[in-house]
C-alpha cells in the first residue's frame, strides 16, 4: 500500500478481537476518515434506494439501524418470513451501502470496519485488507472484562456474534469470511494488544 496515494485499508474482524479499536488507532495515526456502522447514516443522506430499504425494514424492526447482522439473523428465523422479498431487499440494501462507500473512497483515503470492506475493494489498486483474529478463550476473557459477564456468557456473545459476521459475509459476498486468501496481513492479536496491533499494522505499512 501506498501512502503517497489515496488509500483504503479494510479491517474484518472477529468479535472480541479488539478489530473496531484497532481500526480506528489506525485511522488516528494515518490521520484518515474511520468508517464503521456510522456509514449506514451516510448511506441514508446519499441514496433513495437506501431510503426506500430501511423504511421498509424499519416498519417491520425498529432496531436496524443498532446492528443489521443482528437484525437479518432475527428476520430470518421468524414464521412471517418471505424469503424473495426480504433478500431482494436485503441484496439491494448492500449494494448500496457498498457504492456509497466506494464513493467516499473515491474522495479521500479511508480505514473501514467490517461492511465486507475485503469484498468491495477486492480490486482496489491501493487498498490494505486485514482480518484479526484471535482464540475464542481469549476473546470470552476480553468481551466478559469489556461487558463485566461471566465467562460463559461472554462466550455466548462470542459464537453469536461470530455466526452473524460469517452469515453476513457468506449471503452478500458468497465468500467464506475467515479464508485467509481475501486478506493481505492476518493477525493473530492474543499477544498484541490495540496499540501493539497498530504498530505492527503501521511497520508493514511503511
Amino acid at each position: 500500500m501506498n501512502r503517497e496515494e489515496q488509500f483504503v485499508i479494510t479491517i474484518s474482524r472477529q468479535f472480541g478481537t479488539g478489530g473496531h479499536e484497532i481500526g480506528a488507532e489506525l485511522a488516528r495515526r494515518l490521520n484518515v476518515k474511520l468508517l464503521d456502522k456510522q456509514i449506514l447514516n451516510e448511506m441514508a443522506k446519499k441514496s433513495r434506494i437506501v431510503e426506500e430499504a430501511m423504511e421498509k425494514i424499519e416498519a417491520r424492526n425498529p432496531l436496524w439501524r443498532d446492528d443489521f447482522t443482528d437484525f437479518y439473523r432475527n428476520y430470518m428465523s421468524r414464521a412471517e418470513y418471505s424469503g424473495l422479498e426480504h433478500d431482494q431487499t436485503s441484496h439491494d440494501l448492500f449494494e448500496a451501502q457498498a457504492e456509497t462507500i466506494r464513493q467516499i473512497v473515491e474522495e479521500e483515503s479511508c480505514v473501514i470496519v467490517g461492511r465486507c470492506g475485503f469484498h468491495i475493494f477486492e480490486n482496489h489498486p491501493n487498498a490494505l485488507k486485514i482480518f484479526i483474529h484471535s482464540s475464542e478463550d481469549c476473546r470470552k476473557r476480553r468481551i466478559a472484562d469489556k461487558y463485566g459477564l461471566d465467562l460463559r456468557d461472554a462466550a455466548a456473545m462470542v459464537v453469536d456474534n461470530d455466526y452473524s459476521r460469517e452469515l453476513y459475509t457468506k449471503t452478500f459476498t458468497g465468500k467464506d469470511w475467515t479464508d485467509a486468501r481475501n486478506y493481505d496481513i492476518s493477525l493473530d492479536v492474543r499477544t498484541f494488544g490495540v496499540n501493539g496491533a497498530a504498530d505492527f499494522i503501521m511497520k508493514c505499512i511503511e
